[in-house]
């Protein structure tokens, strides 16, 4: 995972446990370092694609200014929540808080408190295609289901395409991306595409075989995984042009292993039969 690093953010605060400290305030000074998959901003060199470590900055400020706390270990925490709420991309925080003048009866040349908080809030993108019965509206149908469990981001236009592998002389699939967040663990995530793939009589007796309803789970944050029953990212996303073109309608500056999706979407072979609805 990648970091940007920030250094000695200082500001006046009014936290500790005596009166006068709160009455009178002193300078703190924090640390943090923000782990965050950056590919994305090197592939857009756009900075709406990263994390702004100015306005990390004034946001660590605000949060020495706020409280008073009696401890910096409530200030250091304040500050890993804030940073975390304000970026879901953000996978790890670390924050350092200094407290040099603190009021010890000793020489001594700081005081400082370290911590770590992990994301609760995960995003990742799910892959549907239906191609039995009425897919318009079984995709639709599966989008407000997973919207009543999930906080969903980003829903691509529908797309026709054509069947790759499987049994032959199938209908066309129709097919779409969202992305969506959640604090579901990705096997949880994972039951619940189940799930519902279940209540839209999903049957698995053929591999590829035509299908009511199919949902695929193609990233979750950065994360790469690989056991029995996932695989992440989707070992096949890069080369499937009926997930990649409609997830780079979706999102033009979308990033999967390091490539733009967009430059994977066209390169894939299924791509060139692909109606945009």
């Amino acid at each position: 995972m990648d970091r940007i690093s920030i250094s000695g953010i200082s500001a006046t605060g009014y936290h500790g446990v005596f009166d006068f400290e709160k009455r009178d305030g002193q300078g703190f000074v924090i640390d943090v370092v923000l782990h965050v998959d950056i590919s994305r901003a090197a592939a857009s060199d756009n900075v709406a694609d990263t994390v702004h470590y100015g306005e990390v900055s004034e946001l660590v400020v605000a949060q020495i200014q706020a409280g008073p706390w009696d401890l910096i270990e409530k200030l250091g925490s304040e500050v890993a929540d804030a940073i975390l709420a304000a970026y879901p991309t953000v996978a790890t925080v670390e924050v350092v808080v200094h407290k040099p003048q603190a009021p010890i009866p000793v020489p001594f040349s700081d005081v400082s408190i370290s911590l770590t908080r992990h994301q609760l809030q995960h995003t990742a993108v799910i892959a549907l295609g239906a191609n039995l019965g009425d897919p318009q509206a079984t995709l639709a149908a599966a989008v407000a289901e997973l919207g009543a469990e999930l906080e969903i981001l980003k829903t691509s236009p529908l797309a026709v395409t054509k069947p790759v592998g499987g049994p032959p002389d199938q209908p066309d699939y129709t097919n779409q991306v969202i992305e969506v967040r959640t604090q579901r663990s990705p096997h949880e995530l994972l039951d619940l595409c189940q799930r519902i793939e279940a209540a839209h009589h999903r049957t698995r007796e053929v591999r590829w075989e035509a299908r009511t309803l199919d949902l695929d789970l193609i990233t979750y944050d950065h994360l790469v995984l690989d056991d029995p029953r996932l695989t992440l990212p989707h070992p096949r996303a890069a080369l499937r042009g009926f997930v990649l073109a409609p997830w780079s309608w979706m999102d033009p500056d979308a990033v999967l292993g390091g490539q733009l999706v967009s430059r994977l979407a066209a390169q894939a072979a299924d791509t060139k039969d692909i109606i945009r609805l």
